[in-house]
């Protein structure tokens, strides 16, 4: 059984009023080339656009909202802490060894 909501991209280009009609009817519309897969159109009202979740700003940030690492944390205090240590100086020895 042939899949109504697949179309050539041949039979899309001739069919288009159709292909808009059927997608704005209810179910998305699936566009193939050469039998692969291309693009699916679907009805405006229907498609919601969300932002892209921020990537995380810190290790810490990732471990928490990863689902791999969930519960990893528990117990540990991850807070920052600011250590006040001045470099260290750096002597070159002369004649290049």
């Amino acid at each position: 059984m042939k899949n109504t909501n697949t179309w050539k991209l041949q039979d899309a280009k001739a069919r288009l009023s159709e292909l808009v009609r059927k997608a704005r009817a209810g179910a998305p519309q699936t566009v193939t080339i050469h039998g692969r897969n291309a693009v699916i159109i679907a009805d405006a009202d229907r498609f919601e656009l969300t932002p892209k979740k921020r990537g995380a700003a810190s290790m810490t940030d990732f471990i928490k909202g990863s689902k791999k690492y969930r519960g990893l944390l528990k117990g540990v205090d991850l807070k920052r802490v600011r250590m006040n240590i001045a470099p260290r100086p750096i002597f070159f020895e002369e004649g290049g060894k």
